[in-house]
């Protein structure tokens, strides 16, 4: 049934999911999902990713606690692509402790952070 959603062939059984807060529409972070990901998010209503470094399910907020709880699902028109329209519990989606990933813009030829720090991710990540 999974498949009938998603065309996981198509890119070597991964696919990139946006997480889109579902209120503000604020794009907070780009991961990818495989099958077992996709349908785990589905069934728990939890976003669960699969993590390309270590190979492995990464279920959002197990070690920080910002884990996004999933409002809608959409599907794009080739099948490839997933957005998840989420509530961001813990207020960050970024690792690096920031409200959402996308905290840097180029202003003036120059690369500034222009975001929300909301924890430092060296007192959240001891191991």
């Amino acid at each position: 049934m999974i498949d009938t959603y998603i065309d996981f062939d198509k890119q070597n059984g991964l696919v990139p999911a946006i997480a889109q807060d579902w209120e503000t529409g604020e794009v907070l972070m780009l991961a990818y999902m495989n099958r077992e990901a996709f349908e785990e998010t589905l069934n728990t209503g939890r976003a669960c990713y699969y993590s390309r470094s270590r190979s492995k399910l990464w279920r959002k907020g197990e070690e920080s606690g910002n884990f996004q709880k999933v409002r809608e699902v959409r599907i794009d028109c080739d099948r490839d692509t997933v957005v998840l329209k989420v509530e961001q519990v813990g207020g960050a989606a970024c690792h690096t402790g920031y409200r959402s990933c996308f905290y840097r813009k180029i202003e003036n030829g120059e690369l500034v952070e222009d975001g929300e720090k909301v924890f430092d991710p060296k007192e959240v990540y001891k191991s």
